[in-house]
């Protein structure tokens, strides 16, 4: 699967980075070369993208995420009723008010210490409310071909020739993380 520069027009989601960043064939990047601050820990084009992330969630301009950001942020993903808790559980993570900086250090530290397949399990999880481990092929087309960095069918097939659904038509993306992240089947 190649990837293909997205236009400023698309909003970049959970989908696209699940499959174009962890699916995705790994390209030679250059890394940030420097000292111990947070840009040196992400290539510069990990920053780039970080940055359009922050834009994009960053609702009202103002150089800072805060709960009125979340929730705008949410709403363009779908998700309308997500509770002030978790809204101010999210904004308590940082150690002040989130700017640029601040966000990319967020980023570095849950990077660091998460488990990759955890990473992935999680934003699939939003895609399966009820927690069973598997969501609709169908579904998983429809977004991957009209949200965000769009996959053309020839894409779309190579990830089912790679990881094919079940006869019900589910793909399993338990199994699918855990392949992403030591290669091989569970037994």
């Amino acid at each position: 699967m190649q990837r293909r520069k997205r236009s400023s027009k698309q909003v970049p989601g959970v989908m696209e980075f699940c499959w174009g960043h962890i699916l995705a064939p790994k390209k030679a990047k250059k890394k940030v070369e420097g000292g111990s601050n947070v840009f040196s820990m992400f290539e510069q084009t990990q920053i780039q993208e970080f940055k359009e992330a922050f834009t994009i969630m960053d609702q009202n301009r103002d150089g800072f995420i805060d709960k009125a950001d979340l929730r705008d942020t949410f709403a363009a993903l779908g998700r309308l009723n997500v509770k002030n808790e978790e809204l101010e559980d999210m904004v308590k993570e940082a150690p002040g008010p989130i700017n640029f900086t601040v966000f990319l250090t967020m980023f570095g530290e849950k990077l660091k210490g998460t488990d990759p397949e955890e990473t992935i399990l999680n934003a699939f999880k939003i895609f399966d409310p009820e927690g069973k481990g598997h969501i609709k092929a169908d579904y998983i087309k429809e977004m991957l071909m009209t949200q965000a960095d769009r996959f053309s069918q020839e894409e779309i097939n190579q990830m089912f020739a790679a990881f094919p659904p079940d006869v019900s038509g589910n793909l399993d993306y338990k199994n699918l993380c855990y392949v992403i992240t030591h290669g091989e089947e569970k037994d």
